[in-house]
């Protein structure tokens, strides 16, 4: 089991099972809310219980992104037809155990740095 928060703790959460992915996503979506690089796992929704209320934006025809009203963390990515959640790994108290391997919308990042981890990149989504 894992758990996380927001930077205020209004928002926490508590992961049930172990994460089915975790990577790196450089779209510009997610650096624009992150501020860089959004580092993230996914699980099923039936895996992930939130409490306190996180706040939820329409970011695009297939996600929503969740954030703490608070303090603005950015915490969640879902799935508009509810198949999975994001959570951000940053959020999460440590130990996690998790250790990221692939790169997503490695074709949008930004030009201000170099992926050299050696783990693999996808354009955009993953095959």
């Amino acid at each position: 089991m894992l758990t996380g928060r927001c930077l205020c703790g209004d928002v926490t959460y508590t992961i049930t099972a172990p994460p089915q992915e975790a990577g790196f996503c450089h779209c510009g979506q997610c650096r624009r809310q992150s501020g860089h690089v959004w580092a993230s796992a996914i699980v099923a929704p039936s895996d992930l219980a939130i409490d306190g209320r996180a706040s939820w934006y329409i970011s695009s025809d297939h996600g929503e992104r969740g954030f703490c009203p608070r303090c603005g963390s950015f915490l969640f990515w879902r799935a508009r037809d509810g198949s999975m959640i994001g959570f951000s790994l940053g959020s999460l108290d440590a130990p996690t155990g998790i250790v990221p391997d692939h790169h997503i919308y490695a074709a949008d990042k930004g030009d201000y740095y170099d992926i050299h981890d050696g783990l693999p990149q996808y354009a955009q989504d993953p095959p």
